[in-house]
């Protein structure tokens, strides 16, 4: 098997112009680890983050971008008995995936579901891991609750929708155009609202009798904070994954106290090998039937070549995308 490989350097960080083709060794497979020859790469917004210097990757982490992948597995670290070498599989990726082969723990690799193509494999790690670990772990819906995920056209969003709806959810989401609110009622919510014309904490009213939402997952912060909580239930729950607007903000918190409210966050890079197996065990169990019998799927808005990485990340920041955002690494083979 070669020793170099092609992968996509981010230098010392700026625009997405910074992103240029190298040339850099093989990842060395450690005890626990699977390496990954590389298909296909999603891009995600903490790739955009980390490329403007805003998310380093943790210590013992690789330097190369890139949080998800499908590909074949073609070397096995010693003590890994769940995988064989020729298996196809997609995987949640510490870093390293804008590149030909990445080394994963092999707690985070998952078979690829049974009737999706390498393509929708690779759609599927970053932002099923997110929504799982967040709305159903963190965040406890139930079957019957209403649920509002802001972003409900990013990659995220789709997922969270369709997930939420699989498990009996009532679902609400905002975006910013009218052809969002058609994608996103068309993959299963109940309630999509613009924005940009329409107040979503006036929406959540009228379409829960006044009673507000179970449960919100936000990506955006700022000004919605406040709004979140005005738009929650008795013992609702507000979780946090993300801030597109600033996190120091002023809020009237009374309201903590009086309808009971939990609110909470996390990040899933920095958490253990451990955790991110957990996840992945409880997605093979209880999602991948889903995938498999197409009640839910994931959504791939463009697919670029690895090379083209910054036309990805360009696109990334414009938010002109519904979905996903993909880079075909085979293609540079």
């Amino acid at each position: 098997m070669t020793t170099e490989m092609q992968y996509m350097d981010h230098g010392l960080g700026g625009g997405p112009e910074v992103l240029v083709s190298a040339q850099g060794p093989v990842p060395l497979v450690k005890a626990g680890e699977v390496l990954i020859k590389v298909v296909y790469a999603g891009v995600n917004r903490p790739d955009v983050s980390q490329r403007l210097g805003k998310y380093p990757p943790p210590a013992d982490a690789s330097k190369i971008m890139g949080l998800e992948v499908s590909g074949e597995v073609v070397e096995l670290g010693a003590g890994v008995a769940n995988f064989k070498v020729g298996d196809l599989v997609c995987a949640l990726c510490n870093g390293g995936g804008y590149a030909e082969f990445v080394s994963v723990p092999s707690g985070q690799v998952l078979p690829v579901p049974k009737g999706l193509s390498m393509l929708e494999a690779a759609a599927l790690p970053e932002n099923y891991f997110t929504v799982w670990t967040n709305v159903f772990q963190r965040g406890r819906l139930n079957a019957g609750e209403n649920f509002l995920v802001h972003g409900g056209s990013s990659g995220i969003g789709l997922t969270a929708i369709q997930l939420a709806k699989a498990f009996g959810a009532k679902v609400f989401c905002t975006v910013g155009t009218e052809d969002k609110v058609s994608a996103c009622l068309k993959v299963g919510a109940d309630v999509a609202i613009n924005y940009r014309t329409k107040d979503f904490v006036e929406e959540v009213a009228e379409n829960t009798q006044k009673m507000g939402v179970n449960l919100i997952l936000d990506m955006v912060g700022g000004s919605y904070i406040q709004r979140n909580i005005k738009s929650l239930a008795l013992d609702g729950r507000l979780v946090q994954i993300a801030f597109l607007q600033p996190s120091k903000v002023e809020v009237d918190w009374i309201q903590l106290m009086s309808k009971r409210l939990t609110y909470t966050g996390s990040t899933l890079r920095p958490r253990t090998a451990q955790d991110k197996a957990q996840i992945a065990n409880e997605l093979k169990e209880r999602v991948w039937p889903l995938l498999e019998s197409k009640a839910v799927a994931p959504v791939v808005y463009k697919v670029f070549d690895l090379i083209e990485a910054s036309k990805a990340h360009a696109l990334m920041e414009s938010s002109q995308h519904i979905g996903k955002i993909m880079l075909n690494v085979s293609a540079n083979a």
